[in-house]
């Protein structure tokens, strides 16, 4: 088919076109919500063992306590991720009067290893409350460590706070807003369809050339007003 006869085929189908797109567009509109705001903060620890006591074997402890501290980084990455370490922080926001569900802490928390540095970061939609979350994790990392260093023996890690949280406030993801743009073109691509399939099923015969191709003698035309 000539691009000339597509023109005409959506010149007389246009409205199949649109209006897949315009209920699109007003669902859109009348439906539409603000997206709700979004905060987030990191905080980075510093993770070891006590310095050695002993003179003599100082220089091949301190060795063996930047050693250790990596493993110790890696053991705490995985533990803040578990359960027990977003149910502990939950207990400890309740005694402060907040009352966050463990499940939310585990699915907002986020923790890696950088350049053997334990960096943690949270995401909430409170600011208020996405301070104390961090508050709480420090507190629950710094004091209840052992539980997730079961190859220390019950004794507690040294964490070193190195940043002081600040909670900024996350921009809206280009997702959001994409989504009603890419709706009313996926309803236009429908509509182009609805069109085609339309025009296929019609019997109607609109030009000379169909008629001259089913073998039928055209006696006269009748022209537009």
């Amino acid at each position: 088919m000539e691009l000339r006869q597509y023109w005409k085929l959506f010149k007389r189908r246009w409205l199949l076109v649109v209006i897949p797109a315009v209920v699109v567009l007003a669902v859109g509109l009348a439906t539409y919500q603000t997206p709700p705001p979004a905060y987030n903060v990191g905080v980075r620890f510093l993770v070891g063992q006590p310095p050695a006591e002993a003179a003599d074997t100082a220089d091949e402890q301190r060795y063996y306590n930047w050693l250790t501290s990596e493993y110790i980084v890696n053991g705490l990455t995985d533990w803040v991720k578990g359960g027990g370490f977003a149910t502990a922080v939950s207990q400890e926001l309740a005694a402060q009067g907040f009352d966050v569900a463990a499940g939310a802490i585990q699915g907002s928390i986020a923790a890696d290893n950088v350049r053997s540095m334990l960096q943690i970061s949270l995401n909430y939609g409170d600011a208020a409350v996405l301070a104390a979350m961090m508050d709480a994790v420090a507190k629950v990392l710094i004091e209840q460590n052992a539980a997730g260093l079961p190859q220390l023996d019950g004794e507690t890690a040294v964490l070193v706070q190195l940043d002081q949280p600040v909670v900024n406030q996350v921009p809206v993801g280009i997702r959001s807003q994409l989504d009603l743009p890419l709706r009313i073109a996926l309803a236009l691509g429908a509509g182009v369809g609805l069109a085609l399939l339309v025009e296929y099923l019609d019997p109607t015969l609109r030009e000379r050339d169909e008629v001259e191709k089913l073998g039928l003698p055209v006696v006269g035309e009748i022209p537009k007003k």
